[in-house]
């Protein structure tokens, strides 16, 4: 099956949304390359960056469930 590389850019604005996110990226753990967690405490959010190679169809998966969650943002660029 064909894969792309794509990173996602993750807000979490609702601390409290960050175990959700963590379970959520740990369930699509097979796919992830790479990923940086920077909290900002100042601002009381956390930044991550995720960089995974996956078919589309898993990208989608994944960036529809992360919108889903109450208080987290994210992003995702794919290689073309």
């Amino acid at each position: 099956m064909k894969t792309k590389i794509a990173v996602v850019a993750i807000i979490v604005s609702d601390l409290t949304a960050v175990e959700r996110v963590n379970q959520l990226l740990h369930e699509f753990g097979e796919f992830i390359i790479g990923r940086m967690g920077v909290p900002y405490k100042e601002k009381k959010v956390n930044v991550i960056s995720v960089v995974i190679d996956a078919p589309q169809e898993t990208v989608n998966n994944l960036s529809g469930k992360l919108g889903m969650i109450k208080g987290v943002s994210s992003k995702v660029l794919t290689t073309k």
